[in-house]
């Protein structure tokens, strides 16, 4: 990819990062291509609709969890928690725009369908909430269901929300990941 392409990409996907977090109910292609500083047919070239740059958008901070999570050398709940910690701190820089995003579809269907986003969230989460699996004496064959309690459980609009009522961030992790180690149990033991 071109310099200028490469350029123009990354500036459209901050500014849409910004006006997520400033103007989420404005959202349009033009407001996107103004704060980055492109015209509009320069925007369209790059995402043919806001849902596409919304995505990549997404996409991106999910890659960058995917990138931590491959290359922890942690194993068990240690993986687990680490790149929780991780996750954590993305919710802290990108959160306020990720809580803008939501798909209609339910997070199961959307895994089974191979959706282009949930895609790259499993392959973030499986090492980890494998390893916590074993540990917990949890059978492989709940593993779907086990990442869609971690993704209920690890919304960046939760975190963000028990943070905002005044729980530090340490602690308020700490409970989440405690409370999905119990949930885990006991969708495993039902």
């Amino acid at each position: 990819m071109r310099r200028d392409a490469v350029r123009n990409r990354r500036k459209l996907l901050e500014a849409v990062g910004e006006a997520l977090r400033t103007e989420p109910g404005a959202m349009t292609m033009a407001v996107v291509a103004e704060r980055a500083n492109l015209s509009l047919a320069t925007a369209y070239r790059y995402f043919p609709s806001v849902e596409e740059l919304l995505k990549a958008y997404l996409l991106g901070v999910i890659v960058q969890l995917r990138n931590y999570s491959h290359d922890c050398p942690k194993t068990g709940p240690a993986l687990f928690e680490d790149v929780v910690r991780e996750w954590a701190r993305l919710v802290r820089s990108y959160g306020p725009a990720m809580v803008q995003i939501r798909s209609r579809t339910g997070f199961l269907t959307r895994l089974r369908g191979n959706d282009e986003v949930i895609t790259p969230v499993r392959d973030a989460w499986e090492r980890p909430i494998r390893s916590v699996m074993r540990h917990l004496d949890v059978p492989d064959d709940h593993f779907d269901h086990a990442l869609f309690l971690y993704n209920a459980m690890f919304d960046p609009r939760e975190i963000l929300d028990l943070i905002s009522t005044g729980l530090p961030e340490e602690e308020a992790i700490s409970r989440l990941t405690a409370a999905y180690y119990g949930a885990l149990q006991g969708w495993a033991g039902a």
